[in-house]
This record gives structure tokens, sequence and C-alpha cells, in this order.
């Protein structure tokens, strides 16, 4: 009886995830370096632009004639301009005071690199980086000191880390899906060791329980150690109970058979009528529970050795003619008369124990149910398959219960004061599923019932 295990997920499908979900974190943040470094760059070349710009205004301012003149030049502004028109926007202040430009546009009164100092401002609704700068002029007799604020919109540079977003997105979407088709290579092959090895152990038959030897991977190691060390116990276990059960039935049918003897013994000296039949009673009793308990340790026999089926070739004539051979006498002691018909030579691949233990219990059952003086016959043949039939004229299978009597324990109406334990067809049975073949009763024309056992 197998069990199915506890499902608690998918190992594939949480490497899966774990590796997809890695690579969607790796791509967004990707993203935003890539795009945070653009906007450093952009933000640091248009920087200097206005350092440039500034500077080239800056140089211009003179005094002459005590008055301070600044002749802005055209490169300037020139020097600003950008493919999308970002507007331009100006102050210039002598000693904190007004003089030129937008009045609206701040000056920085704390300069923080040397004598330029950088904003992000708002001037007329638009944003603007700005730059603050001073220069000191010296004249003959006075020293004046010109402030300069020169700003410019960021419609040029938004676009600009627009189009460096959308490229970075583009590039973190390919690098996302080559990061998803890796993830389900790695993962199937990661799992593919994992199929192998149950494939490996599926493939096995019950009987082999040799132990794993091909390489696997370090991290599947302890798992087929474990595994080999499974399969060692189970085989020495497995190993032990054959040995029971082959001890369990010399121990059990040993002394029912020394009482038997005894009791036959005491039978022929016992002359009061009602003392001989409680004696015959009990050689009766004798014989069933020997029967019930040989056909029970060979029932267990059989289901041992039909989970570890070592086949070998055989031929199944010489085998029948074996057996038959060492039940005539038997056979002989009943007055029934035994024979052999079919091809002079059946090979079949199987167990040799259990096709004679499935044969002798069909044989052992028409004795038991064939009147004196009939014949039991025994066809060996390969027609339409390698297959045993043993047919008797005895009472056959009643009709209605023909399909239940290869069950456990299962006796016929008319078994009623016969010995048997319902096994022997179950046995055969058994060896016969065991070999890949069936079982099949049927009734005789003529009388009688006929058993056929193919493998």
């Amino acid at each position: 009886m197998t069990g199915n295990p506890t499902i608690a997920g998918s190992l594939r499908n949480r490497l899966m995830v774990t590796l997809i979900g890695g690579a969607a974190l790796l791509a967004i943040l990707l993203f935003f370096v890539v795009r945070n470094y653009a906007e450093q760059v952009a933000q640091q070349g248009q920087d200097n632009i206005l350092v440039a710009s500034v500077t080239s205004i800056l140089d211009a301012a003179a005094i002459r004639d005590g008055i301070v003149e600044v002749d802005i030049p055209y490169a300037a502004f020139s020097m600003l301009s950008t493919s999308a028109d970002d507007r331009v926007f100006y102050a210039i202040f002598q000693d904190g005071n007004f003089l030129s430009g937008y009045e609206e546009l701040p000056f920085a009164d704390d300069p923080l690199n040397g004598n330029r100092n950088f904003q992000t401002n708002e001037v007329r609704g638009a944003t603007v980086r700005q730059i603050s700068a001073t220069r000191t002029l010296i004249g003959a007799d006075q020293r004046i000191e010109i402030q300069i604020a020169l700003a410019q919109t960021r419609d040029a540079l938004s676009e600009t880390l627009d189009q460096i977003s959308r490229n970075a997105a583009i590039f973190g979407v390919g690098f996302f899906a080559l990061a998803v088709a890796l993830s389900l290579w790695a993962t199937s092959v990661t799992m593919g060791q994992l199929n192998k090895l149950t494939t490996s152990v599926t493939r096995r038959g019950p009987q082999d329980l040799t132990p794993f030897k091909k390489a696997v991977p370090r991290e599947m190691a302890p798992l087929v150690t474990s595994l080999n060390s499974l399969m060692g116990r189970l085989d020495q276990s497995l190993k032990q109970s054959e040995d029971f059960i082959a001890e369990a039935a010399h121990r059990v049918r040993t002394p029912l058979a020394t009482v038997r003897s005894y009791a036959e013994a005491t039978l022929q000296r016992v002359h009061k009528e009602e003392n001989r039949e409680a004696m015959r009673s009990m050689v009766r009793a004798i014989d069933e529970s020997s029967r019930a308990a040989g056909q029970l340790l060979d029932h267990a026999m059989i289901t041992f050795r039909a989970d570890h089926l070592e086949r070998e070739d055989i031929d199944l004539v010489e085998l029948v003619r074996d057996l038959v051979s060492r039940l005539t006498p038997i056979a002989e002691m009943k007055d029934l008369t035994l024979s052999v018909h079919g091809d002079t030579a059946v090979p079949v691949a199987g167990d040799a124990i259990l096709i004679q233990s499935a044969v002798r219990n069909l044989i052992d059952n028409a004795m038991k149910y064939s009147p004196a003086e009939s014949a039991i016959e025994v066809w060996v043949s390969t027609a339409p398959h390698s297959q045993v039939i043993v047919c008797d004229h005895g009472p056959g299978f009643p009709t209605d219960e023909i399909d239940k009597l290869v069950g456990r324990f299962k006796r016929g109406q008319n078994a009623e004061g016969t010995i048997g334990s319902g096994l022997g067809l179950t046995i055969a049975q058994d060896v016969a599923v065991a070999h890949g073949g069936t079982i099949e009763l049927t009734n005789q024309s003529e009388g009688g019932a006929c058993v056929s056992i193919s493998f």
C-alpha cells in the first residue's frame, strides 16, 4: 500500500519565483541607477555651460569713468541655446542693488563654491537651473562688487532625461526577459537532476535493492546516501523475513505431522466406536490445521518472492512432469490417475519455485474434488501462450461463484466437508500475476473443472 505525501508547494516554482523576483529587482534597480547617473551627467553639463556663460558676462564688466558697465557678450547667451529653445533669465546687481535683467530672479547671498552657487528655483511658473556669481571690480579710488544671477529652463534637460529613461526602461525589460529565460533554463537543468533520480527509482523493480552508484550533484549526495541506507535496511529486513517464513514453515509442519502420526497410531489401538470417531475427528482437524498453516506460509512465501521475482530459463514441461511424478503416489492412494499432455518443451522465464507451487495447488485441488478411479489431466502448451491447464472430473465450479473463487479464503458451496483453506486458487493467481499472466476457471461440458494458468 502506498501513501501520497503531503504537498508543500513546488520546489521548481519556488526556485523560479526566487530567480525571477531577483531579476525583477535588479532590473528596477538598474533602471533607477542609470536614470540617476544620466541625470547627474546631464545636470553637470548644464551647470558647466551656465558657469561658462556667467563667467563671460562677469569678464565683460568694467568701470569706466567711475561707472560700472556690463556689455553682455552675444556668446554668453548663444552657448545656452538648446533644441528645446529653453528660456534664459538674468539679473545684474551692484553691491546688492538691482541694475538690469529680471528683477524677480533672486541672487544667492551665500555662494557655496568659491564665488558661485547653483540652485533650482521657480521663475514665472517654470523650473530653472540658476547660478549666482560675483566679481569685485577695483577702480582708482573705489571697490565695487558685481553680482549676476543667470538661470535657464530645463526643458531640453527633461527631454534628454525622458529619452534616457525610455532607453533604460527598454534595456531593463530586455535584461528582465533574458534573466527570466536564463532562470527557466537554470531551473530546468537543476530540477532535471532530481527528475533523473526519480526516474531511476521509478524504473527499478521491487526486487532491485542495490545502491545507486551514478554520479549526482553534491547537494543531492545526502539524499542518495539516505536512499541507499534505506534500501540496505529494507533488503536485510526482507532476507530476515524470508528466513523466518522458511523456519516457520518447518516449525509448524513438523509438530503437526508428529501429532498426526500419534493420532493415527492411537486410532489403531482404540476399539470403541465413539472413541474411534473422536480420533478420526482429531486427525481431520490436524489435517485441516496443517494444510491451512502450510498454505498460509506458502502464500506469505509467494507474496515475498513475487515482490522480488528472480527469473530464470526453465522448461515448463520438465517442471510439471517432475511435480506429477512426485504427486503420483498420493494420487494412487486415492485411486486417481495423473497424466501430462501437450508440447514436448515449453520454455518460460520465471521463478521455478513459484510456478511449481502454483501448479501443485491446482493439482492438489483437483485430487481433493475428483471421485475415485477418475483421471486428472495436465496440459502444457505454448499456444496461444505458455500455459498449464489442469482438468478433473469432479463436481466442477458453482457457476454463480466462479468469479469469486480466486479470492482469499473463498470456497465454493460444494466444498463443504472437504479439507481446504481457500488459498489454493489465490496462490495460483498471485503466481500468474507476478509473471504477467492470468488464471481462468471453467467447467467442462461433460463434467468437471478446468483451471488454466498462463505465464
